[in-house]
């Protein structure tokens, strides 16, 4: 399993577990635009271009 596939793996677990109340909250400024909980699984759901950055950054910053 390659690097990017774990992350991807490791966001799809935690989602879940993250109150609803706190997904709608902002937790990445990707290419100057606020992101999501929400909307970053849905990047990451449909495995875009823009899920890679978002789990990056995520990783960088021990989110997940």
């Amino acid at each position: 399993m390659g690097e990017e596939a774990g992350l991807r793996e490791r966001f799809l677990k935690i989602y879940p577990n993250i109150p609803l109340k706190l997904r709608s909250e902002t937790i990445v400024i990707i290419d100057k635009e606020p992101v999501s909980w929400k909307a970053a699984y849905i990047e990451v759901y449909n495995n875009t271009e823009k899920s890679r950055k978002i789990l990056k950054k995520l990783d960088e910053l021990k989110i997940i």
